[in-house]
């Protein structure tokens, strides 16, 4: 049987957006057990000496960045729109998964948090916005939200991002099959071979 593959991504990282937009799709076609694993970048960055993301620290690579999103996303056929705030916060969404990470709608309201954000450029970081994208997959949003605020969540949530600095991850998307570590948006392919090859 296929190795599962953890999708270990974080709201505000724009390549993310791109492997969350296509991963579901991809794993149920190569018949690979997907778990989604969201983390926080700021802790890791932080452990680096990063007070930002390193897009915004290094100008040229931030130019690159966007410019290459936008072929990307083109080349997806995904909508793509620079967020006007960049990163945003992203701790409320990424709870609200946390939690309800092995719910049938979790991989869809993450799907739509990414949207909301890098195509629509609207403010994820905002507990309206998550609301009413909570609301529009037939859940109730304000339950959801207050739920993502429990202590156990926010615990949950930090060994989790711990978890992520313990497996090497510096960067998102990443995924992991069995341990081994596989980085970027153009890894997700290379990662389900790899976990078909346990078949």
């Amino acid at each position: 049987m296929a190795k599962p593959l953890e999708f270990w991504f974080e709201f505000a990282s724009p390549y993310s957006y791109l492997s969350a937009m296509r991963i579901e799709t991809l794993a149920a076609e190569a018949n690979v057990p997907l778990i989604l694993r969201p983390f926080l970048l700021g802790p890791i960055f932080a452990a680096q000496g990063w007070a930002d993301s390193p897009f915004n620290i290094y100008p040229a690579k931030g130019v690159y960045l966007w410019q290459d999103m936008a072929r990307e996303a083109e080349a997806a056929g995904l909508a793509f729109q620079k967020p006007t705030d960049f990163p945003r916060g992203s701790l409320l969404a990424t709870r609200i998964v946390t939690a309800n990470a092995a719910e049938p709608w979790a991989l869809a309201f993450s799907r739509a948090v990414f949207a909301a954000n890098f195509a629509q450029d609207r403010a994820v970081d905002q507990p309206e916005v998550i609301a009413e994208l909570l609301d529009a997959l037939g859940l109730d949003g304000q339950a959801l939200i207050a739920r993502a605020a429990d202590p156990s969540v926010k615990e949950e949530l930090r060994q989790q991002t711990k978890a992520a600095q313990a497996q090497g991850l510096f960067g998102a998307p990443s995924f992991t099959v069995n341990g081994t570590l596989f980085w970027g948006n153009d890894r997700l392919e290379r990662a389900l071979e790899h976990a078909k090859s346990f078949a």
